[in-house]
């Protein structure tokens, strides 16, 4: 018979305890840990010999290229590094309604017109309501079948029945193992689903996709080990009441982590945005202070954003720090050299610095634009409407090279900005490249006392 216990796991990072803890030892978290059941089934040993996987030296070895699925959406091929690799398991998360189920589906659409078979399941959705989605998305060929389950057992058995190229989850929280007792969702049924569904993507080589849901934090719910486990972790990003999204990888065994995908939510489905630039900079205030253009680089592609701050005084003892789609401690770092470098008396006033059109930057490269645009709005003095700025401000109130500063440069000419403020350090390789820039101002800074004297 079955051994009965009781055991502890942590929901963030799955660690095991025979009791419960306020405090995680392995990934420092409070309150997470969740008490399940666990059946400790003995282990019936035969006879029998085993066979065992010999060590293999490494000049046997025979590394074969990957057979890349391109998805037929450029941006999200960006992604993936060109296309889906073939056995692999890739898991997708996002806020709730953000798109992700709309985006599978027309990857399935896609590969249907290319006779791809493929098997979507859903334990959300019944038929009647996927069916509906996919009439609004088009045409869908005979290849692609429908299955509404939540048994990885009948899941299983399905996919052995129809012997598809690729397979979609949706989601990973309502899948559940006959012979893990705890409720679906939980820490033990989600580790012991992905392992399954790791097992069938290897030994069949079939792409699986799996859709999870994700926490306040914004990280994939259930385990950190699902994210250890699969191939490709997939964040699908943006304000659900905004109609752009971004894709980003957070992890790819098979190719970057550095490149991003843009779409815009339509009616009938997500449309690629193959030049964001452009986007998010339409119906920019003209002549307006506070308002800067900087130029993210976002993997290999380079983004143009604007950055909108609005300074005034404060009227309570301790002022307002508001950001939007920016670090809120970088921005409360960049505010303190403006106080020491450059004697901005900003103590009194409250401070709100946004990033136009629902975008989140991370990149050092904007700490200049940042730092500009807060310049702008306290001395109300707009920068000329035609002018792009990047660079890394440090402590000291330097202003710091960054990588790839001639993409930068040409997608500002390209998009017809005049004038570019960058780095001293950048506008010396610059030089040095001897490349035409005809149609742009280069103008180098070495701190930030030499870039607020251009405003």
């Amino acid at each position: 018979m079955a051994k009965v216990k009781q055991i502890f796991f942590c929901q963030q990072c799955g660690y095991e305890s025979a009791k419960w803890m306020g405090q995680c030892p392995s990934c420092q978290e409070w309150n997470s840990f969740v008490e399940e059941t666990v059946h400790a089934k003995s282990i019936k040993r035969s006879g029998a010999k085993v066979q065992r996987n010999r060590p293999v030296p490494l000049g046997e070895v025979e590394a074969l290229e990957e057979r890349r699925i391109s998805t037929h959406i450029g941006e999200l091929d960006r992604v993936l590094g060109s296309g889906i690799v073939e056995g692999s398991l890739i898991l997708v998360g996002g806020d709730p309604g953000i798109g992700k189920s709309t985006l599978l589906l027309q990857i399935c659409r896609n590969l249907s017109a290319d006779n791809i078979r493929m098997l979507y399941v859903s334990g959300e959705e019944s038929l009647q309501q996927i069916k509906m989605r996919a009439d609004r998305l088009g045409e869908f060929k005979d290849s692609m079948s429908l299955l509404c389950e939540t048994s990885i057992d009948t899941i299983e058995s399905a996919i052995t029945e129809t012997n598809p190229q690729m397979v979609v989850i949706d989601s990973i929280q309502t899948m559940y193992a006959e012979e893990v007792t705890s409720a679906a969702g939980s820490v033990s049924q989600v580790r012991e689903v992905t392992a399954r569904l790791m097992k069938i993507a290897k030994q069949k080589a079939i792409t699986i996709w799996i859709v999870g849901h994700v926490t306040k934090e914004g990280v994939v719910a259930g385990p950190r080990t699902l994210e250890h486990m699969v191939d490709t972790v997939l964040y699908f990003e943006g304000d659900r009441h905004a109609v752009y999204r971004m894709l980003r990888g957070a992890k790819n065994r098979f190719g970057s982590t550095d490149e991003v995908g843009v779409f815009e939510m339509q009616p009938e489905g997500l449309r690629e945005v193959t030049n964001p630039s452009e986007v998010m900079l339409s119906g920019r205030p003209v002549d307006a202070s506070g308002s800067v253009v900087v130029c993210s680089l976002e993997g290999t592609r380079p983004m143009l954003m604007e950055i909108q701050a609005l300074v005034s005084q404060t009227s309570f003892n301790l002022p307002r720090r508001t950001t939007v789609g920016l670090d809120y401690n970088r921005v409360n770092l960049l505010m303190a050299v403006l106080e020491k470098r450059a004697g901005l008396s900003l103590g009194g006033c409250d401070a709100y610095v946004n990033v136009a059109g629902g975008m989140r930057l991370n990149e050092p490269a904007i700490d200049l634009g940042i730092i500009m645009a807060i310049a702008s709005s306290y001395k109300n003095r707009a920068l000329d409407e035609a002018t792009i700025i990047f660079g890394e401000v440090g402590l000291t109130g330097e202003v710091r090279a960054v990588s790839m500063p001639l993409q930068r440069v040409r997608e500002a000419e390209k998009l017809g900005f005049r004038t570019c403020i960058l780095p001293s350090g950048n506008l010396e390789q610059l030089k040095k490249m001897k490349h035409d820039m005809n149609n742009i101002k280069l103008i180098g800074v070495a701190n930030v006392v030499q870039a607020l004297d251009l405003v």
